[in-house]
């Protein structure tokens, strides 16, 4: 259990938030919220100690234990991999060296006999004779394979090495657990393994997640950092985003009565409960409705992003035709291999990979940005592209304003045209003025989708296009591509991104392709396809 008291914290005359006081108890999980710079990460540095509130106290329940994922990737290469998840325990860590360094001495006391025997006791009681073991298991969870565990990290890859983190802050049960961005370069099917085992946890969690579908899997409760102030609301990230939409309707419809506004939200609720109950990720603790005020649903004072994507022209019947592609990397492997496929009218396409170069290469040379080492593509004549790559950061190294900026890809240059079109990427007065080369990575994003909305495409092709974008500009993004009419390409990590915009998969793996016009979440629970990706990549 955590207890927040009085927790303020300023920077100069900048309040970040002030009079929190919040009480976070077991067998919940807090999806921690905000816009970027609200202060999610600050907040739970906060409750870790790492950084010190203006006023305030943090308190724990007695001889809880606290763990926290770590951000420093760099912090345990001399150790192995096995080894830096064992040292997530402290305490268990202490006991076990100072009980061996006890059995290492020459001149063992009566003494030494009776504390071996305590720290015996402590070590077992705290599983430690299984410590390795649970470790492994959640390793290999993770994907990160026995044969690895004795590595050492500084030989890991960065990804494999956040993955060996994330198993050092769940290893031992620990009484309350922070995690900061957990899912970051996390592949699907790791992000799905943590999804069960926090909606399993029955200890205290907060995380900080700009991923909506994990935080609607694991979330009994969401805490919104926003104006000053942190609020707790049950239920998850769906469930507070629909309620705060239905409560701002309302709120416009001034000629709406009273009795109606209420039977509006009671019947919302109850829709809600009923979706709780049928679906896929709830589980036994999950009673986030059932106590629920109508008076807690209010209006979200967020600002999202107007994005709005429109065609020129439609697109005819061909659109995008590959045959016999493939891309090797520079040591002659297969990135991937023999790609044939047509694009349909209406398919909005996800490609995935186990190698994410693998997605961007083949991006690129469909763009026209690098050539392939065999096979062709041909786009169709009505075909009108525009493009989202991985990496921006070509387009950002000048100091033109953002004015300026956006010009260079418009044919209208007028100052209210192009104003109109940053402000609904929520730049407005004198931010228009701003260098593109001081930019953030998030505001970089908005940038390019302006860029993206300017063309009037009949085809979107975008690569992990959630990348740096707060919670609130992703979910505007999603939202306009359902109602998309044009087709789209797109690689991601976002779950609830890709389920409800694509209807149709297309993996590259090197010895080929898998292609289903199906939804993610069938291609992903379909064991068939799971042997068949298995040996497409052994």
């Amino acid at each position: 259990m955590i207890t927040v008291s009085n927790v303020a914290l300023q920077f100069g005359k900048r309040v970040l938030f002030q009079e929190v006081n919040l009480k976070f108890t077991p067998g919940n999980c807090y999806g921690v919220i905000g816009a970027n710079g609200a202060g999610k990460s600050t907040f739970i540095k906060i409750l870790s100690g790492e950084t010190d509130a203006t006023k305030g106290d943090i308190s724990f329940g007695k001889d809880e234990r606290l763990s926290v994922l770590r951000q420093d990737h760099f912090e345990f290469d001399e150790y192995s991999v096995l080894e830096t998840v064992l040292r997530g325990h402290e305490q268990l860590l202490k006991i076990r060296e100072e009980k061996d360094a006890l059995y290492m001495k020459e001149d063992f006391t009566e003494a030494d006999g009776v504390r071996a025997a305590e720290l015996e006791e402590h070590f077992a009681h705290m599983d430690g004779w299984n410590a390795e073991s649970n470790a492994a298991i959640l390793l290999s969870g993770l994907g990160i394979k026995e044969f690895m565990h004795q590595k050492l990290m500084k030989d890991l890859s960065g990804k494999e090495k956040v993955k060996v983190l994330l198993a050092q802050a769940l290893f031992g049960q620990p009484d309350n657990l922070l995690l900061d961005e957990p899912t970051n370069d996390l592949d699907l099917e790791s992000v799905s393994w943590l999804e069960k085992y926090l909606s399993e946890f029955e200890n205290t969690v907060l995380v900080v997640s700009h991923d909506r579908h994990f935080l609607d899997a694991v979330c009994t409760h969401v805490v919104d950092i926003d104006f000053g102030k942190i609020d707790m609301f049950a239920g998850n990230y769906s469930f507070w985003y629909e309620s705060g939409q239905l409560a701002l309707r309302q709120q416009q419809a001034q000629n709406k009565k009273a009795e109606e506004k209420k039977k509006e939200l009671l019947e919302f609720i109850a829709r809600f409960s009923a979706n709780v109950a049928k679906s896929k990720q709830t589980t036994s603790r999950k009673k986030m409705i059932e106590k629920l005020n109508i008076e807690e649903i209010k209006p979200s004072s967020r600002k999202y992003p107007g994005i709005v994507f429109t065609m020129e022209r439609e697109a005819g019947n061909n659109i995008l035709s590959v045959e016999n592609l493939s891309k090797k990397e520079t040591d002659g492997k297969y990135l991937f291999k023999d790609l044939t496929f047509n694009v349909e009218t209406n398919d909005k396409i996800v490609f995935l990979s186990r190698d994410q170069r693998a997605i961007t290469a083949f991006f690129e040379i469909i763009n026209g940005h690098i050539t392939p080492d065999s096979g062709t593509y041909e786009w169709g004549q009505t075909i009108t592209s525009s493009y989202l790559p991985i990496d921006n950061t070509e387009f950002f190294e000048t100091d033109l304003n953002l004015l300026d900026w956006l010009a260079q890809y418009s044919n209208d240059t007028h100052e209210v045209y192009l104003r109109g079109f940053l402000g609904k990427m929520l730049f407005s007065g004198e931010e228009v003025y701003k260098k593109a080369n001081v930019l953030s990575g998030g505001e970089k994003m908005r940038c390019m989708i302006a860029r993206m909305m300017l063309k009037n495409a009949n085809v979107l092709i975008l690569d992990s296009p959630t990348n740096h974008l707060d919670i609130e500009s992703i979910q505007a993004f999603n939202n306009r591509l359902i109602q998309y009419k044009g087709n789209v390409l797109l690689s991601s990590h976002d779950h609830e991104f890709i389920h409800t915009v694509c209807n149709r998969v297309i993996e590259l793996t090197p010895k080929g392709i898998i292609n289903k016009p199906m939804e993610f979440d069938d291609y992903i629970s379909d064991p068939k396809i799971a042997e068949q990706r298995e040996k497409m990549y052994s």
